[in-house]
């Protein structure tokens, strides 16, 4: 088995992701947030808390994490994980950002959508 290359998909410019906001992406697989923090970094994760499936895009950004809006979890967005003592992990998505404008890999969306 061979490991191919993960395939890119443009999806905006930075600035079209509000600062300490979110965008959020339609993708047959289930929605896709793409958080901005206050340091321009760029992070993606499914638009699902772990919980109780609130959306995540709806929350609040704060450092690297956001606060899902139902329940007041914190989900770290470097990693999609809960933080303490919550336990659970949203899907995280590769991100890469190249001269102001952002790719992300749905390579994991497009295997999970075919292992359903």
């Amino acid at each position: 088995m061979t490991l191919s290359e993960p395939i890119w998909l443009h999806v905006c410019d930075v600035d079209a992701i509000p600062r300490l906001g979110t965008r959020v992406l339609r993708h047959a697989s289930g929605d896709i947030a793409l958080f901005r923090t206050e340091s321009d970094n760029v992070f993606a994760l499914r638009d699902q808390c772990p919980h109780k499936g609130g959306a995540l895009s709806q929350g609040i950004v704060h450092g690297e994490k956001v606060t899902c809006p139902l329940h007041a979890w914190n989900i770290d967005l470097t990693t999609g994980e809960a933080c303490a003592p919550d336990v659970g992990c949203a899907q995280r998505f590769p991100v890469r950002i190249d001269a102001g404008e952002v790719y992300l890999s749905l390579d994991e969306a497009v295997q999970a959508t075919a292992a359903a």
